[in-house]
């Protein structure tokens, strides 16, 4: 099948990670619609890329769709790229593409890099599930709904490098400061780094430690069986029954949910 328009992944750090039939295509095209024409520039340079750049970015993606739609009217051949990665995927692009498909454009993916899948090939899980809510919201409130939303389910976000200590201190307000998360920043590239750790630890070394580059992180899911308050609560009330001590009951909720136990103590206490 012939189409006229490409959605292209480029790299997100090493320029080296690009498929070859991306390269091919791209030098195939006319013309390539991309976020900042400086960066991609530095692609198509590399690669020996000759199609003319068209800015095509949140503030001026409406406007640009109608353009491109007309370049494809002209039998011109268009690439879609963002400045790192999969576009579409937290990037511009999701109105051109509505456009097109309005417009009976014939569109295929060239498939590639994405921080996403890269980040989570790189982080041990217990299971394939995980929400992937794009940049997570800059306002506290915002963030706390989202997370309470996908607590039970490991939950993957992008952050800025100099908002990253602040959602790190909502998350651990929010969940306590044994909370399992993974934070990685400059993926595929030379200063690469994964942290996997309590937030406290991870707070702790950011503290500490330069921050720079585009961030990844992941919220570790909360097991349902686990220690929620109404769990417990409903644990403790069961023993209670039974005629159970304040000191007995911590001491069986402790051991059989590795809960701690003086936490445990005071609920019953309270």
């Amino acid at each position: 099948m012939s189409y006229k328009f490409y959605i292209v992944a480029t790299p997100i750090g090493n320029l080296s990670d690009i498929s070859m039939r991306a390269v091919e295509i791209l030098r195939s095209v006319d013309y390539i619609a991309c976020e900042d024409t400086r960066v991609t520039r530095i692609l198509t340079e590399k690669y020996r890329i000759k199609a003319k750049l068209i800015d095509c970015h949140k503030f001026n993606e409406k406007e640009k769709s109608r353009k491109i739609l007309d370049l494809l009217n002209e039998d011109k051949k268009v690439a879609l790229v963002s400045d790192a990665g999969t576009p579409c995927i937290s990037d511009p692009g999701s109105t051109l593409i509505k456009t097109l498909y309005e417009n009976d454009v014939k569109i295929t993916s060239i498939p590639g890099a994405c921080a996403v899948t890269t980040f989570l090939s790189l982080v041990p899980r217990d299971c394939e599930e995980y929400a992937f809510i794009g940049f997570i919201p800059r306002i506290k409130k915002q963030q706390f709904d989202i997370l309470n939303k996908y607590k039970y389910t490991n939950c993957v976000f992008y952050e800025s490098p100099n908002r990253l200590m602040d959602t790190l201190l909502n998350i651990q307000e929010l969940f306590g400061e044994e909370k399992k998360i993974a934070v990685a920043r400059e993926l595929t590239k030379v200063f690469e780094e994964v942290k996997i750790d309590e937030v406290k630890n991870i707070i702790k070394y950011y503290s500490e430690n330069t921050l720079k580059g585009e961030i990844v992180a992941l919220v570790y899911a909360k097991d349902e069986r686990e220690e929620s308050d109404d769990f417990i609560m409903d644990k403790i009330n069961i023993l209670k029954e039974e005629g159970y001590s304040p000191k007995d009951i911590s001491k069986i909720i402790s051991k059989l949910y590795n809960i701690n136990k003086n936490k445990v103590y005071k609920m019953v206490i309270d």
